[in-house]
């Protein structure tokens, strides 16, 4: 199930959202039903072979915690 993120055409709040099926959401703050998704780009995480994936790990204070506790 994707998350999809969307704006509210009444209040303007940015927001994301869990989607199952055909679902239309409703605006968290408003509770209007008048959203627009947004496009975005998708995550992912992409490792380097001998390097470390976390592309701030040169400039990063805690380089030693850089993986899956990177402060980034």
């Amino acid at each position: 199930m994707p998350i999809y993120e969307y704006i509210c055409k009444s209040c303007g709040r940015e927001f994301e959202e869990l989607i199952r099926g055909d679902e239309q959401p409703a605006c968290p703050s408003c509770g209007k039903g008048e959203v627009e998704k947004q496009m975005s780009a998708p995550a992912g995480h992409v490792a380097s072979v001998g390097g470390s994936a976390c592309p701030s790990r040169d400039m990063c204070a805690n380089a030693h915690r850089c993986g899956a506790n990177c402060c980034h």
